[in-house]
Order: structure tokens, then C-alpha cells, then sequence
């Protein structure tokens, strides 16, 4: 196959790929979204299970193994729900089509960008 027909992400103002591009790849679908989704469930759905769970480990040492039972279990059970949630999913989709056509547009991932408002500049 010649060089000028193999496969390349380029396009865009930046050379990372068209902005208005909406299609996932793979590793979008089976990685990167449902890592958001954990993250964001944990964060913003299940604050209680995730404290209570935290608090168990920290206060029975290695016995939590045994002890925290409940608490994972309660922790799993809510992550479980939001995980298998179509809005939910749907949600976070959207966020990550947002913050990757951003990453698109301007070349700086969210965490550079927070780097640079802080910085002063």
C-alpha cells in the first residue's frame, strides 16, 4: 500500500483529527467512556458509598478484607446501577465528544488548560 493511501488521524487545525468528527473509535467505546463514567458515578453518584467505604478501610487496616463487606458490596451496587444506565451513558458520551472536539479545536488537553489559567497567563 502506498504511503499517501495508509491511515492517518490528521486533519484539523492542530493535525489531531477533524473537530465536528462525532464517530467513537474502539478504544473509545470499550476504554476511555466507561472509565469517564466511573469517575464521574464515584465523583458525583455515589459520594456516600465511596466515603463510607473509604472510612471502613482506613479505620479496620487489613482486616478490612473482611469487615468492609457491606460497604464494597453497597459501593459496587451503585456503580453497578449508574454503569448500566443508557442516560447515564448517554451523559457522558456527550461530555467526552465535548471535551475531544475542544482537544481538537485548541490542541491543549483540560488539564494543560487548567495548568495555564492558574499559571497567570
Amino acid at each position: 500500500m502506498p504511503a499517501e493511501e495508509s491511515f492517518t488521524n490528521k486533519g484539523g487545525p492542530h493535525g489531531l483529527g477533524d473537530p465536528d468528527d462525532k464517530s467513537l473509535r474502539r478504544v473509545e467505546i470499550e476504554v476511555c467512556i466507561p472509565k469517564r463514567m466511573r469517575d464521574i458515578a464515584r465523583r458525583e453518584k455515589c459520594p456516600k458509598e465511596v466515603e463510607e467505604f473509604t472510612k471502613c478501610c482506613k479505620d479496620s487496616s487489613y482486616a478490612m478484607v473482611v469487615k468492609c463487606r457491606p460497604q464494597n458490596t453497597a459501593l459496587w451496587d451503585c456503580l453497578t446501577k449508574w454503569y448500566h444506565d443508557k442516560d447515564f451513558k448517554d451523559y457522558c458520551t456527550k461530555l467526552y465528544l465535548e471535551e475531544r472536539t475542544e482537544y481538537r479545536k485548541t490542541g491543549m488537553t483540560q488539564k494543560e488548560k487548567s495548568r495555564l489559567a492558574t499559571s497567570g497567563f
